[in-house]
């Protein structure tokens, strides 16, 4: 048994597990997904040819995956107009498998299987989680923890500022304390490569503590009216 349906414009033969490419359609992996759009169903009974379509017939497809082609270069070119364009295509493709063919109007009696959907989910859940761990401490939450905002240091950024905090640095006070042999040593423990005296972060920190603006907004607003 088997059956020729459209989508996206083309035209596919097709039979019960026969994995095909279509242009993409909407859903995620593990939905049921129905062609209704049936040219020919080919039966025990002999061939059935719509007009243009089978009354009643209609494939049932489990989505496998949403991917994309291969890229393709566009290149266009003007001689002696100095106009040159490049662009690239990759077009959206989505892998289905069929289930069964379906004909008189029936309904489709094979459930596909949730466990791609089921993982995706889990695996979004999981990025999340790791990405809410990792998100730095606000200002708010880093006083809350009894600490400073170490962003505000010029040349910290979230990552520096994750591996101060683990290193048990959280304030301005403890780093404006540092001894040049402890501002060394921390500066060998994290791998900065000399960024602790190169960024000046001791008098970065006792301005801070002196209630100064950090040094990273005072170089913006610097840029901004030189630019002005």
């Amino acid at each position: 048994m088997y059956a020729i349906v459209k989508t996206g414009g083309k035209q596919y033969r097709v039979a019960p597990q026969d994995v095909i490419e279509v242009e993409k359609l909407k859903g995620e992996p593990g939905a049921t997904v129905v062609l209704d759009q049936v040219l020919m169903v080919a039966t025990d009974s002999g061939l059935h040819v719509g007009t243009p379509f089978v009354d009643g017939a209609s494939v049932a497809c489990e989505l496998v995956e949403q991917k994309r082609g291969p890229k393709i270069i566009i290149f266009k070119k003007k001689r002696r107009k100095h106009y040159r364009r490049k662009k690239g295509h990759r077009q959206h493709y989505t892998v289905l498998r069929v289930l069964e063919i379906l004909t008189d109007g029936k309904k489709p009696s094979v459930s596909p299987k949730k466990a791609a959907s089921g993982k995706k989910d889990a695996e979004k859940a999981k990025a999340d989680a790791a990405a809410a761990k990792d998100k730095p401490a606000s200002k708010e939450a880093a006083k809350a923890e009894g600490g400073d905002d170490l962003s505000l240091l010029s040349g910290v950024g979230p990552v520096l500022e994750k591996k101060l905090r683990e290193a048990g640095i959280t304030t301005f006070k403890q780093i404006a304390e540092l001894t040049p042999e402890q501002a060394k040593e921390l500066d060998e423990k994290l791998k900065l490569g000399g960024r602790i005296e190169r960024e000046e972060w001791i008098e970065q920190a006792k301005e801070l503590m002196a209630g100064k603006a950090p040094r990273a907004k005072v170089d913006q607003k610097k840029a901004a009216k030189k630019d002005s």
